[in-house]
Parts: structure tokens; C-alpha cells; sequence
């Protein structure tokens, strides 16, 4: 599984960089807003940092407009995945892009039937977003195990993007799925490191070695 780091703060994307785990970046326009810098000066300096996928969503609601923003993006860098919401437009904007070599990623999905419609529609990866289904009391996990079904049914090259996830158990249980990456905010990757076992053994191992450091 890819871990993709959900966030737009440059620090943050260092940090986590440099254990060597972020395969990738997902952005959106909250994220955005929170570091109070343009989309495109982010996107360049994420990719300075990380050599792997980066989402950069359009704000445009309509196809025309979707089409010649997602075009602008993607010329920021070679890694950009233009992000195009599931609508009958963000669709058609999807097949147009795809067809001249965008790469795309779907968002916002939240059913089956919408995840295939973006697979038919050529999207690089989709992104159910399993915590919004989980806080309207529906089983998002659910849905990411439905739509490995399906892809795999019909051979979908379209990747599985887990979403929103709020929790390691998230990260866990899409792995057990086979979603294709699972995209997290800080908060998670941090969660996912620690251990108290882990801890506690560090604890017992260095009070061993101060009784044995200075022995001869």
C-alpha cells in the first residue's frame, strides 16, 4: 500500500519525507486555504519536497471551466493529479483530460455506482472518502471493500484511494481490503509509528544499558 500525507503544510510534508515513507500528496482547497499561499507556489514547492503524486483540485464547477483549469495545473508539474469532483461534469472533464495524458483523480465519492462511473471515465485513482460515510452512520470501510470487488470483477486499472481517514484502525482495515494507497493527515502517520510496547522496550533496554556501559 502507498501512504500519501493529506495536507498542504510545506513543514509538515518535510517532516514526514524524510522517514522515507510519503509516496504521495493530497490536497484540497481547505487545505489550501489554512497556509494562506496559491495553489500553484504549494503544489511547486511539494514537489521539491516529495517525488511522487500530488493532487491539486480545481475550483471550477462547470466543464468548460474544469477542462482549461485542470490543463493549468497539471503543466505545474510532472506529478500533478488534477482532482475533479464526482459530477456529470467533473466525468466529462475526467475523459478529456485522461484522453491527453492527465493523470486524474476523482474525489469525493461515496457510493459504488459513482467510484465505477470514474473508472469508466478513465480516472487514475478514486477517493471514497470512508470518514464522511462513517459520520453519517454508514460503513465506509464497506464501501472501499465494494469497490475492490469491482474493479477487480472488471479489471479496472483505476487505483483505490481511501480517504478521509480518521484512525490507524482506518489504515489497517483498508489494507486488509486492498485499497491501492490510503492518504492520512499528520495526526495518523504520527499514530501509525507508535507503540506503547515499543516504547516500553526502548525504556527497559536503555535502563539495561546504563548498568552494563561502563562495565570492562
Amino acid at each position: 500500500m502507498q501512504f500519501f500525507l493529506d495536507t498542504a503544510n510545506i513543514e509538515e510534508i518535510k517532516k514526514y519525507a524524510s522517514w522515507g515513507v510519503v509516496d504521495g500528496i493530497t490536497t484540497n482547497p481547505s487545505l489550501i486555504a489554512k497556509e494562506g499561499v496559491s495553489l500553484e507556489k504549494r503544489i511547486k514547492e511539494i514537489a521539491e519536497v516529495v517525488d511522487g503524486p500530488i493532487s491539486a483540485e480545481v475550483m471550477a464547477v462547470d466543464f468548460k471551466d474544469m477542462v482549461e483549469e485542470g490543463r493549468r495545473n497539471a503543466s505545474w508539474h510532472k506529478n500533478v493529479y488534477v482532482k475533479l469532483p464526482m459530477t456529470p461534469d467533473g466525468l466529462r472533464a475526467c475523459k478529456i483530460l485522461t484522453k491527453e495524458g492527465i493523470n486524474i483523480n476523482v474525489t469525493l465519492v461515496f457510493s459504488l455506482p459513482q467510484a465505477v462511473m470514474a473508472a469508466k471515465a478513465g480516472a487514475t485513482l478514486v477517493s471514497p472518502f470512508v470518514g464522511r460515510l462513517d459520520d453519517v452512520s454508514q460503513d465506509g470501510m464497506q464501501l472501499i471493500e465494494d469497490i475492490r470487488i469491482a474493479f477487480d470483477n472488471y479489471a479496472y486499472k483505476t487505483k483505490i484511494l481511501a480517504a478521509s481517514i480518521r484512525h490507524p484502525l482506518h489504515v489497517v482495515q483498508a489494507m486488509k481490503i486492498g485499497a491501492d494507497i490510503a492518504t492520512m493527515p499528520a495526526k495518523v502517520f504520527d499514530q501509525l509509528v507508535k507503540h506503547p510496547l515499543t516504547d516500553k522496550g526502548i525504556e527497559i533496554f536503555l535502563a539495561d544499558f546504563e548498568k552494563v556501559k561502563n562495565l570492562q
